[in-house]
């Protein structure tokens, strides 16, 4: 990966949303919606405190999170669109 995040910023990558319905029925691309789950690329090393003090990130490489619908900015990187968000717009780790 040629991108390192700084401080607590986390780079993710969308997953696929699927094809189909639980019916039957194929979704076109023009209806489809961003899918607001990805994996974790790369994290940063956390944010300071006042006092100089690391804070470490509660992500990490290859977790599955959640985030908001309009969390982060799109980048590309080798070819791939990612997302380069802040920690605090993950809401959750997906298990």
């Amino acid at each position: 990966m040629a991108l390192k995040p700084l401080h607590d910023r986390v780079l993710v990558r969308r997953v696929e949303s699927d094809e189909k319905t639980a019916g039957g029925l194929i979704i076109p691309d023009s209806a489809k919606e961003k899918p607001a789950e990805g994996v974790v690329v790369a994290c940063g090393d956390g944010a300071r405190k006042d006092s100089g003090e690391l804070i470490a990130m509660a992500v990490k490489e290859g977790d599955k999170v959640l985030f908001g619908k309009w969390s982060g900015t799109e980048v590309t990187v080798d070819g791939q669109e990612l997302l380069m968000m802040k920690e605090s717009d993950i809401m959750g780790i997906l298990s």
